[in-house]
């Protein structure tokens, strides 16, 4: 290490910063960097310990609580072959561990050592979310670097989400290079899905479950439940080996896409109903329904800690009401993207739920997000999801 040089944009971080720095965390607060005065948010800055010696490089947010994202701990360029070398080695990890594949997410953010990037591919063509300052401010640069390797036809910028104004920026949405004519078509094992990139949720699909629907299809039998359905990820997978399959969508929207995934693939076996999913499970207990398989994959109930409460409510709900109805050796398939409840926290919840159900529960798997969405040791938010396959006895 060597002290910054005169001139250099360089930050010190407070001993519990330098720790954490050195201990691998790539998230450094705001209460653990001294004076910053003079910087706009988005800069790439030299990251010092309190003595002034160079500790590596970092994304600048101004008005974020995270302050830095690491980027480096290389006094090296961050320059455009920077990110190309980051592009091409995340993608190079998904060619090998989904050989073949054309649909998946290239780049996890953080993750992938890109914080405050999110890209999903679907063939040929690109779904890009940039989520902080530093990306924001670059995103010429990056869907430049993304087309040059991808060769995609089009690039769809979603960053239309929330989480941006907590850098102070606005939502956007639009194509960023080509063209995009209409919905993108990928398959799942021997299912056809159609995302609509520009409307569609998140950056089209929810591709962190692709591998967790076929392996729900694999315990699919007799009559079969999909709540939270959206477009269909689930359901047809069941309905590839279950007699009937319900799925129950609150969205019109996403419920015609539904109907329409399932007439694509030739699926007379199943119905599609738009009802909330908490009325419908409390009504079909009270009718005395029986199924033999049901999946629960709703939405995060959770955006902060301080709603973990309600959210392990809800859950358990949920999850009571699909384990009563269910029939002896009946499987449950239920998931979580809530990362302020824990892997823990979802198992105990279970745990009360068949309690109060009076019903004996096996797990037999637990899941997370695909191979083409790693986790990042020190970062346990990249580990949000959380997928059981439960066999009520």
């Amino acid at each position: 290490m060597r002290p910054a040089a005169p001139g250099e944009r360089g930050l010190k971080l407070t001993r519990r910063g330098t720790e954490r720095w050195r201990r691998g965390h790539p998230w450094i607060y705001a209460s653990d960097v001294e004076e910053r005065a003079g910087l706009e948010g988005g800069e790439v800055v030299r990251v010092l310990d309190p003595r002034g010696y160079f500790l590596g490089q970092a994304f600048y947010s101004k008005k974020s609580k995270i302050t830095l994202r690491w980027l480096s701990f290389d006094d090296t360029p961050v320059d455009a072959d920077f990110f190309r070398a980051r592009i091409r080695a995340a993608d190079a990890m998904r060619q090998a561990a989904l050989p073949g594949e054309t649909t998946y997410r290239v780049v996890h953010a953080e993750a992938d050592l890109l914080p405050g990037l999110v890209v999903d591919r679907y063939g040929d063509y690109l779904s890009a979310q940039f989520l902080v300052k530093g990306t924001d401010d670059r995103k010429e640069l990056l869907a430049d670097l993304l087309v040059e390797h991808f060769r995609c036809k089009g690039l769809v910028n979603r960053s239309d989400v929330s989480v941006r104004a907590l850098e102070g920026l606005e939502p956007e949405k639009g194509v960023l290079r080509g063209e995009v004519p209409g919905p993108a078509s990928y398959r799942e094992g021997e299912v056809t899905l159609r995302a609509d990139l520009l409307s569609g949720q998140k950056t089209g699909a929810f591709l962190d479950q692709r591998e967790n629907h076929v392996m729900a299809g694999a315990y699919a039998s007799g009559e079969a439940l999909d709540c939270f359905a959206y477009t269909g990820g689930f359901a047809l997978q069941l309905a590839q080996r279950a007699t009937k399959v319900t799925a129950v969508e609150i969205s019109e929207a996403a419920a015609a896409q539904l109907r329409a995934n399932a007439e694509a693939n030739g699926l007379s076996n199943v119905e599609v109903l738009v009802a909330n999913a908490f009325d419908y499970l409390h009504d079909a207990v009270d009718e005395g329904r029986q199924l033999d398989t049901i999946v629960l994959d709703p939405p995060s109930f959770a955006k902060h800690k301080g709603a973990v409460e309600a959210a392990l409510r809800g859950y358990k709900e949920i999850n009571l009401r699909a384990m009563q109805l269910l029939r002896p050796g009946g499987f449950l398939i239920t998931a979580s993207c809530t990362y302020h409840v824990g892997e823990e926290q979802f198992e105990l919840m279970l745990e009360d739920a068949a309690a109060d159900a009076r019903r004996r529960v096996q797990i037999v798997e637990r899941r997370g997000a695909g191979k083409d969405h790693p986790v990042l040791l020190r970062l346990r938010e990249t580990r949000y999801l959380k997928c059981l396959a439960l066999r009520v006895l």
